[in-house]
């Protein structure tokens, strides 16, 4: 089995959907971290979880959060089989929900706050290097 190096990140993120027509908001781009992806059915979003409004606060609004982020140390070529599922399938396992999100040169691997300390836990015990992010 590979192991992995990661870095739990020490900002809280939210979650969020728009209607997939909606425009992006200002607030889409506050925080440390940012992901904003329009498919023909919504329009997500990763922020930081200050910057996020209120659940419900516009039209077709959802957020939820807060949320941490491992960042996995890349990059990886493409052709490289494999790598989310030998870090997620020991969360399932141990009951963690993930929000996966991949850039071109790594993945990012989200999990609930209060989840955070459970799953560096459980992903040392599955023989990856996790590291606490400045």
């Amino acid at each position: 089995m590979d192991t992995f190096t990661l870095t739990l990140m020490p900002e809280a993120l939210a979650v969020c959907r728009l209607p997939a027509n909606a425009a992006v908001p200002d607030w889409a781009w506050r925080g440390p971290f940012q992901s904003v992806t329009r498919t023909g059915d919504e329009l997500s979003i990763v922020c930081g979880h200050d910057a996020a409004p209120a659940n419900g606060s516009r039209p077709g609004l959802r957020v939820d959060g807060p949320w941490r982020v491992f960042k996995l140390h890349g990059p990886f070529a493409f052709d490289v089989t494999g790598v989310v599922s030998t870090l997620t399938a020991p969360l399932a396992e141990a009951g963690v929900g993930v929000f996966v999100l991949s850039t071109y040169d790594t993945d990012w691997i989200l999990v609930k706050e209060e989840q955070a300390p459970k799953a560096a836990g459980v992903l040392r015990e599955a023989g990856h290097d996790v590291r606490a992010g400045a």
